[in-house]
């Protein structure tokens, strides 16, 4: 399962330089939050449905430990470039083919997208909702108001029935 806490030193030496996490039930997420987060199905597919229009990644930053490939990224609309999501992805390569992992890693396109184009064998799993306060790093790099507040989840993607992918997913409201 993912753990927050992980997911989060990955690219922090201190939680609170993202942000303050309250875990949340589904009932507690208020819409569109809600729409966007409670499900068990790829990120990527849900914005650009919400939005209406393709979504584009931008890599923060990388790291590669052993088998595990991470990234920390944004996802933005096509039409506008607006920011619609804030995620830090670990992927455990031994659990997906050459190919796909390579795409991965050219940091071009979404990583919902790459499983999806090619035809892996995938289930997501919502594991939690949070209420995020964030800090100044996630405000700016959401271009949020300083006292607004989101919502994100982690969820563990299984590829051929393994669990291969961790994430931390935080959306904005429009």
């Amino acid at each position: 399962m993912p753990e927050l806490s992980q997911l989060i030193a990955l690219f922090y030496d201190q939680p609170e330089k993202l942000g303050q996490f309250e875990e949340v039930s589904a009932e507690q997420t208020p819409p569109p939050f809600h729409q966007l987060l409670a499900h068990n199905e790829h990120m990527t597919v849900t914005v650009e449905k919400f939005h209406g229009c393709n979504v584009d990644v931008k890599v923060l930053k990388t790291r590669n430990d052993g088998n595990f490939y991470s990234r920390k990224i944004l996802l933005t609309r096509q039409s506008d470039g607006k920011v619609v999501q804030y995620g830090i992805v670990r992927l455990n390569c031994d659990y997906l083919d050459d190919e796909p992992a390579n795409e991965i890693k050219s940091e071009r396109i979404p990583l919902g997208r790459v499983l999806i184009e090619h035809n892996v064998l995938r289930e997501v799993q919502l594991t939690s909702l949070w209420h995020v306060q964030p800090a100044e790093e996630l405000r700016e790099l959401m271009q949020l108001q300083p006292n607004e507040t989101v919502y994100g989840r982690t969820a563990l993607i299984y590829c051929n029935g393994e669990p291969a992918v961790e994430l931390l997913e935080i959306v904005t409201r429009d």
